[in-house]
């Protein structure tokens, strides 16, 4: 699972078989080792109407109603979007992806697990 926070944005990438057990279990979660402790991240299936996301201590959640998540699982949805509002107004983007291989054939990470990038083929013709 891939999280990136950028100002007011959250963005999580799951690979093929993370989106498997997601669709099994409901929940995936990683975590990140730092010095001083531990950085966890969840995305999780729940009974309500629109994404949302939270953090309490070390633990950042990031949930998804169970009819996107459902959807998500079964088909070629890439992902869902949502612009959760804050108590202060402003809003926090949201955005739940299925991860594809990178178009940089010069990536050295694994991609085995990443679905096939549908611009990929196209990059070769």
């Amino acid at each position: 699972m891939k999280l990136r926070i950028r100002g007011n944005s959250v963005r999580i990438r799951l690979t093929k078989s993370e989106v498997e057990a997601f669709g099994r279990d409901g929940h995936v979660e990683e975590e990140t080792s730092f010095i001083n402790g531990t950085l966890s991240y969840v995305l999780q299936r729940y009974d309500g109407e629109h994404m949302s996301a939270s953090v309490f201590g070390n633990k950042i959640t990031m949930q998804i109603p169970e009819a996107q998540a459902k959807e998500w699982v079964e088909t070629n949805k890439v992902g869902f979007e949502y612009n959760q509002p804050l108590p202060d107004g402003n809003t926090l983007y949201l955005l739940l992806e299925k991860d594809f291989k990178c178009l940089d054939e010069n990536i050295t990470e694994d991609q085995s697990d990443s679905y096939d990038n549908p611009l990929l083929q196209h990059k070769h013709d």
